[in-house]
């Protein structure tokens, strides 16, 4: 019996302008508009805007909010200024990677969170049991969530409301916007300079319509989603990470506050200071495959005398390199800059390098300092 999907406030939407929609995260959601390759280099030079509506959104509120959700990442949050946000990961007892999130303090009231919808039950779950204090967490259904990404968002954005250009990466805030109260980071999933705009579910369609109006901005399906994250080398949980994943191999070493680090209060900080201290025994690389076939998920990888040493985690074409990339796995001792190997793709051995992440370079906006 087929999984019954569920649907975002956009679902109409995106069928009138003829997507197709597949099944991800549980949520019927279009993967493609006009073409993967159109919409991805569509989103470089212009303004891609995607549905994320099917990412769980929450809020942590009450006096001990901070603290309680610390417990549960190793970010240092009680040192964010509000109008901040930050990248995170929700980490079990060994140190595993249960998700990686985003969360911030858009206003006064709280810690506003944003985690993957296909982890967003088991997570809120999680949040909800381990939650101590004066701390209470206050799911946001009745929300969908827009981004809007490429190197003319923030044009087409304060032509709406001028004060988003005043925003750096990773800023937020709560504001009204397009007559509705919405959160809104800028931040995305791209490696383009843009934003995430939570809005109210019942005025999603209207929201996305408007910008649509606007003749800089296209919508994107998730198969550019994931191209354009590939190419800025950020990982996939349930591909790229997971549960079994700790930060260290995974190359998230940014998102332990260094605070956090020497007071080793978070979950699996042991396991992770050990690590961090000895080495892991496998970490994740960046490969550009120069012959052949793309290396998608599950391809092994060898070494220069065809050892199978790990495997790849995600990959495929880069449009805007031209080239076929990968993320996976393999022993630091084959991780440095340069090294030589091989992707086995159909039973056949192509030559591999280790290159540098993201591949393609980030263009995320950041204020003059003054």
């Amino acid at each position: 019996m087929s999984e019954t999907l569920k649907t975002t406030p956009l679902n109409a939407a995106h069928r009138a302008l003829g997507a197709r929609m597949v099944g991800f995260g549980g949520y019927d959601m279009p993967v493609q508009y006009e073409g993967v390759l159109a919409e991805h280099r569509w989103t470089r030079e212009h303004a891609g805007l995607f549905d994320v509506s099917h990412m769980g959104q929450a809020r942590i509120v009450g006096a001990d909010a901070v603290a309680a959700f610390e417990a549960l990442v190793p970010g240092d949050y009680a040192i964010l200024k509000d109008g901040k946000q930050k990248y995170s990961l929700l980490l079990n007892d060994a140190g595993g990677v249960m998700d990686d999130l985003m969360a911030g303090k858009p206003d006064h009231t709280g810690l506003y969170v944003v985690v993957n919808a296909g982890n967003k039950d088991a997570d809120f779950a999680h949040i909800q049991a381990r939650l101590t204090g004066d701390a209470t967490l206050e799911i946001l259904a009745d929300r969908a969530l827009l981004a809007i990404q490429g190197p003319e968002a923030a044009e087409v954005m304060a032509a709406h409301e001028p004060v988003l250009a005043d925003m750096g990466f990773m800023d937020c805030a709560r504001l009204m916007l397009f007559g509705v109260d919405c959160y809104v980071s800028r931040s995305g999933y791209t490696g383009e300079d843009g934003y995430e705009i939570s809005v109210p579910a019942d005025a999603a369609e209207r929201v996305w319509n408007t910008l649509l109006q606007d003749a800089r901005v296209k919508p994107i399906g998730l198969g550019a989603r994931d191209s354009l994250r590939l190419e800025a080398g950020l990982p996939l949980h349930g591909h790229d990470i997971d549960a079994g994943t700790n930060p260290v191999e995974a190359a998230l070493t940014f998102a332990l506050s260094k605070s956090r680090k020497e007071r080793a209060d978070f979950p699996g900080a042991a396991a992770i200071n050990a690590q961090l201290a000895n080495g892991p025994a496998r970490v994740r690389v960046g490969l550009i495959v120069k012959e052949g076939a793309p290396a998608r998920e599950g391809a092994e990888i060898a070494d220069a005398d065809g050892k199978v040493i790990g495997v790849v985690t995600s990959g495929g074409p880069s449009p805007t390199l031209g080239k076929n990339i990968a993320m996976g796995y393999v022993p630091p001792a084959f991780a440095d800059l340069g090294t030589a190997l091989q992707v086995i793709v159909r039973g056949r051995a192509a030559a591999a390098e280790v290159v540098a992440m993201p591949f393609v370079a980030s263009r995320y906006y950041r204020k003059p300092k003054v």
